[in-house]
């Protein structure tokens, strides 16, 4: 029978594949923005954001105080990235979204599971013209170029009847027609790339739709999604050892810090009713994302919280950017006493 040993929660913003003096690229697109999304549901625009709070983040924005979340950013992901490879996880699944890589309004499932030998990456970022900083973000998410790595469609197999039988209906793909034209993204590149470095350990790709309306699942479903996920992946008789892996999130473009605690706390195994509750808007646009990490929490709720660290990455003065979060879950033994504590 195939278990779920471990669970791997991470943000991706592109803020990760950077250098803290490119971030900056980053906080510009954010002046320009006329729709910051707010955890109410509405939205506002950069200026009349920072009308409303002042400046009040611009001590975070320092080029020390940027440099030094760069350095525990990169700590973290290191040590999500030796917990890997002290585990050793036979396939890792990766929940994440879909940004127009792969599908688009003319196909845009709820759920889609990936059940092919390959997983290829779309090259939407290898262009010669693009300026350094977001060539180096693309090659951060393997989306430099069309890479290949390894599927494992025999469990994606047994995931897909698995969860069709327990009431989730899920679309599926099985190729990548032509990767120029679209492929997957970053939400799976980065796991790819920055976690498992040169280990071609096989992936199973779950894209949910966080991000466009009007088929976006509640967080709920999603919390019921990983539940079934867990107990699809438990009946299969193959004899494998599974991470489950949530990319993305938590709360941006606008930091809220009072939501990600909200999540955090959620994750503890009798209140998993602040995950399900969670309004729909509170998780628009880049928040969104946090419900990759609610479909993964459903999953691994059977296992122990080893690690977590929280980073509310700021790079305005009125405090937009990316509250970043990095996570461990871990079963007893089987390698996981030398996971960092």
């Amino acid at each position: 029978m195939a278990k779920i040993v471990m669970g791997i929660g991470t943000s991706h913003t592109p803020m990760l594949t950077l250098g803290s003096d490119d971030w900056v690229h980053r906080a510009a697109d954010d002046l320009k923005n006329e729709r910051l999304n707010q955890s109410d549901g509405s939205w506002i625009s950069y200026t009349d954001l920072l009308d409303k709070v002042g400046d009040r983040y611009s001590d975070a924005i320092s080029p020390e105080a940027l440099a030094a979340a760069e350095t525990a950013c990169q700590d973290a992901l290191d040590r999500l990235r030796d917990s890997i490879a002290a585990i050793a996880p036979d396939v890792i699944v990766i929940v994440g979204d879909d940004q127009s890589e792969l599908f688009g309004p003319d196909n845009l499932p709820v759920i889609s599971i990936f059940y092919g030998e390959e997983v290829v990456t779309h090259d939407r970022w290898g262009d010669d013209t693009y300026p350094a900083w977001a060539k180096s973000m693309g090659r951060g998410y393997a989306m430099d170029a069309v890479h290949s790595f390894p599927g494992a469609p025999a469990l994606a197999r047994d995931v897909i009847t698995g969860m069709m039988a327990r009431d989730i209906d899920v679309a599926t793909s099985a190729r990548v027609v032509d990767p120029h034209r679209a492929g997957f993204g970053h939400a799976f590149g980065f796991i790819v790339k920055r976690l498992l470095g040169d280990r071609p350990v096989p992936v199973i790709p779950i894209l949910i739709n966080t991000y466009y309306p009007p088929n976006v699942p509640s967080a709920a479903r999603c919390h019921d999604m990983g539940r079934a996920l867990r107990a699809a992946i438990e009946a299969s008789s193959l004899d494998l050892r599974v991470a489950v892996v949530a990319s993305g999130g938590l709360s941006h473009f606008i930091v809220d810090e009072e939501l990600d605690a909200r999540v955090i706390e959620g994750f503890a195994p009798d209140k998993a009713h602040l995950l399900r509750e969670l309004p729909a808007g509170a998780l628009m646009s880049g928040s969104s994302e946090i419900l990759n990490w609610v479909v993964t929490a459903g999953a691994v709720d059977h296992l122990p919280m080893r690690w977590l660290e929280y980073l509310p990455l700021h790079r305005t003065p009125a405090g937009t950017g990316v509250g970043a979060a990095f996570a461990v879950w871990a079963a007893a033994g089987e390698g996981s006493a030398d996971v960092p504590a």
